[in-house]
């Protein structure tokens, strides 16, 4: 079942660094972004990295995809749009529009991720955990207006 999210927005420019010999973004770029959107996206809900730390969460990566549909150049202007596409037990989906700043779709992202809390603290073995209630809510778009 889908699940209604909010929709973040991930600002980033193409670098001179971000580019292969041909001139044209290199695919990691891409996947360093949408980490990165990810995180903006939690961390807008009130979920940040000083609060997994503080709490003993993470959300480790166990599936990534891509799918390239133009390619960006140095010196274009972008924008990461996350959502959340999906809430298992203990289990999330996140996807990602990557989109050129004319409005040129560049690619399309889906992580999953596993939402887990280390037994012990920080740097002892990590568990998955089942979602709470309330980290869906933070999430959930509201409803339209009728």
């Amino acid at each position: 079942m889908e699940f209604h999210s909010i929709v973040g927005r991930f600002a980033c420019q193409v670098h001179w660094g971000d580019c292969d010999p041909a001139g044209i973004i290199f695919y990691p770029t891409y996947f360093r972004w949408v980490d990165a959107a990810s995180w903006a996206l939690f961390e807008t809900a009130g979920y940040g990295p000083q609060w997994m730390k503080r709490e003993h969460i993470a959300m480790p990566l166990v599936s990534a995809q891509c799918e390239f549909l133009a390619p960006a150049v140095q010196g274009d202007r972008c924008e990461v749009r996350s959502r959340i596409a999906r809430f298992g037990g203990k289990s999330f989906t996140v996807e990602h529009d990557i989109v050129r700043s004319d409005g040129t779709p560049l690619a399309k992202a889906q992580e999953t991720r596993v939402w887990g809390r280390y037994v012990g603290g920080l740097g002892t073995p990590l568990k998955g955990e089942t979602i709470p209630e309330e980290v869906k809510a933070r999430f959930r778009a509201p409803s339209p207006s009728r």
